[in-house]
């Protein structure tokens, strides 16, 4: 399937090179293309650069690396999304990263799953840091990435591409899920930011046989 990222900052780009350096074709939209232009060349001939239109046109899976407050727009500007798998990889986060907008009783997927009519919203990538989508390595183990949707084909394809660039993808079944994983980032972010630990870390999946 044909693969688009809407953004070209940290995340953006971070998937980008995760998904190319696995021989992934990936257009990015952006509403200027000519300010990325270097960073995405940069990726290699298997990146393109194009216009948010174009790239969503062009695609059968779209992933949303923009800010939480660029989504009513993006939603909203086609009549319907055709089908298209829309992997939210946002959080709605208040300013100065101090919480989330809304939580608990909703999520930004199932808002975004409201507005973007014919879509099928899938929530994934947005646990973790640029870092960490970009080089899922780590020597103790491998970092895991939730995904959820309603749509259980469209959630299994994403699964797929968490799979592809290094995490061990979990499913965790219906979007409303989304309601765990937006404040599940929050905790990243905290210890990140807040605490000092840094960006250099990962959540894994322990089991015991």
């Amino acid at each position: 399937m044909s693969l688009s990222i809407l953004g070209a900052g940290q995340v953006g780009m971070a998937l980008g090179r995760a998904f190319t350096q696995r021989g992934e074709p990936v257009t990015f939209g952006v509403p200027e293309p000519a300010r990325p232009q270097a960073a995405v060349a940069a990726l290699g001939p298997l990146a393109r650069l194009t216009t948010v239109d174009e790239a969503v046109e062009g695609a059968d899976t779209v992933i949303l690396a923009v800010p939480y407050g660029a989504l009513p727009a993006i939603a909203q500007a086609r009549a319907d999304w055709g089908g298209r798998i829309l992997v939210d990889a946002t959080n709605p986060l208040a300013p100065g990263l101090a919480a989330l907008a809304l939580g608990t009783t909703t999520s930004g997927a199932e808002t975004l799953a409201g507005l973007a009519a014919g879509a099928r919203v899938v929530k994934a990538f947005n646990t973790t840091g640029a870092e960490n989508l970009g080089d899922a390595r780590y020597p103790g183990g491998t970092p895991f990435m939730p995904v959820c949707g309603d749509d259980a084909d469209a959630r299994r394809h994403v699964l797929g591409l968490a799979t592809r660039i290094g995490f061990e993808a979990v499913d965790l079944g219906p979007l409303k899920a989304a309601r765990w994983l937006e404040p599940f980032a929050m905790t990243w972010i905290h210890m990140a930011l807040r605490q000092g630990l840094g960006r250099r870390f990962a959540f894994g999946l322990l089991r015991r046989d």
